[in-house]
């Protein structure tokens, strides 16, 4: 199951790039029952593993602008620490972690949703902006383990006037950095189940290599969009849960 789970999350990563953390964390709560917190830690070193390649690929093409991702780090490493410790904090209250859960996966599809029926824009330079909004966005990826790939992309085409492919590439490393470094908050209060990661990360490769060799055969946008419109659901299913059972 943990497999096919993660080769299935990749798979649908490599063909739309919808975030990794958005994802994962609503199907490990929903279909495997793992407690918010132990979910949350699993899906950030799982979104870490999956996007190293892809992250890989990005840095060799040139396509990462280093100084806009420093200021992203500035902002986002300390958030996501932040959120991470919360996380822990917070975990006897379940009711209210599946509630706020839900809701991040809710607006950050709701978010990349708006942005595909829309359709991209282009900013000014606004490089003040990059370090307290990326803080905002590491403190909900490490309370949630979402958002870091729909909130980090807008926030690039709103502040800077980077190429599509450079926001990609500089959101892809941003949220690759906040994945290590949450997760690993996660990992040292024992948020992690170490042996469903290794399950779902070794179907991740098979699925993350098969949607890369597919993504130019398939239609991307629909796929996309009927991916955000699933999450939007699960994520009112969290919210669902959250109200139901507080």
């Amino acid at each position: 199951m943990a497999f096919l789970l993660g080769f299935l999350v990749a798979f649908a990563i490599g063909v739309t790039g919808v975030g990794a953390g958005t994802i994962t964390a609503p199907l490990l709560i929903l279909a495997l029952g793992l407690p918010p917190e132990v979910a949350v830690g699993t899906a950030l070193l799982f979104g870490f593993l999956v996007k190293v390649p892809a992250g890989a690929v990005y840095l060799l093409r040139r396509q990462v602008e280093v100084r806009a991702l420093l200021r992203l780090l500035l902002g986002g490493v300390p958030g996501v620490i932040l959120g991470s410790l919360l996380l822990a904090q917070f975990k006897g209250a379940k009711d209210l972690v599946l509630l706020l859960v839900g809701l991040t996966v809710v607006v950050s599809a709701g978010l990349g949703l708006w942005r595909s029926l829309k359709g991209a824009f282009r900013g000014k330079e606004r490089p003040h902006l990059l370090p307290p909004a990326a803080f905002g966005i590491g403190l909900e990826v490490g309370f949630s383990s979402a958002g870091a790939g729909a909130l980090g992309t807008l926030l690039l085409l709103y502040a800077t006037r980077l190429s599509p492919q450079k926001v990609v590439g500089t959101d892809l490393l941003f949220g690759l950095v906040l994945a290590l470094v949450g997760g690993g908050v996660h990992l040292y209060f024992g948020q992690v189940e170490e042996g469903l990661l290794l399950a779902l990360a070794s179907g991740g490769v098979l699925g993350a290599l098969t949607g890369a060799l597919l993504a130019t055969r398939l239609p991307r946008e629909p796929l996309r969009v009927v991916l955000l419109l699933w999450l939007l659901f699960l994520g009112g299913q969290l919210v669902y849960r959250g109200v139901a059972h507080g």
